[in-house]
């Protein structure tokens, strides 16, 4: 399963419906081939919406704007000792002291730093008809020990607009089954 967090803001206009959207790249987005399959992937999650790609950006009502990352941090996590591979387990005594067992035999747990990526994708949409303002703005994030944006990115797309345009200041947790 995978398994995302996303968080929402929104005051979507009532007037939208079939309305036109143009993706706009950043200076550092342009000619960019990661941004470009990523922009296809967001064009595919919105389509279910009911917004249509317009033909150029100034025939477009709502500018769609695409953030996303794939950081790796650190962090601290409870896992059970191999007790075959634990040193002291079986020694000449069973049933020594051991501060993490007390007295006898049973699964010790320690505390392990490890690598974790946070895959994340952000959608921003501000509508040209209201001088630009923003109308929506979701953030999809997801944890994985490999980093995997790119085999992410289609779910998490999927989330930012999974019952779009959801209640403003929601956070939900969305599961797809891997396919």
């Amino acid at each position: 399963m995978f398994s995302a967090q996303v968080t929402r803001y929104q005051q979507w206009p009532e007037n939208a419906q079939a309305a036109t959207y143009w993706i706009a790249a950043d200076e550092t987005q342009r000619n960019n081939l990661q941004f470009q399959t990523y922009a296809d992937t967001v064009r595919a999650a919105l389509g279910p919406t009911g917004l249509v790609e317009a033909h150029s950006e100034a025939q477009a009502r709502f500018t769609v704007h695409i953030e996303y990352g794939s950081p790796r941090e650190r962090e601290w996590r409870q896992e059970f000792v191999d007790p075959y591979m634990y040193p002291g387990f079986y020694g000449p005594y069973v049933g020594f002291h051991h501060p993490r067992w007390a007295w006898g035999m049973g699964p010790a747990i320690q505390t392990v730093a490890v690598d974790v990526y946070r895959m994340t994708l952000s959608v921003r949409i501000d509508d040209r008809t209201q001088q630009g303002r923003e109308v929506y703005r979701a953030t999809a994030v997801a944890s994985s020990r490999q980093d995997q944006l790119g085999a992410a990115m289609p779910y998490l797309a999927r989330a930012i607009f999974d019952r779009f345009p959801g209640r403003n200041g929601q956070v939900v947790e969305v599961r797809y089954p891997v396919q």
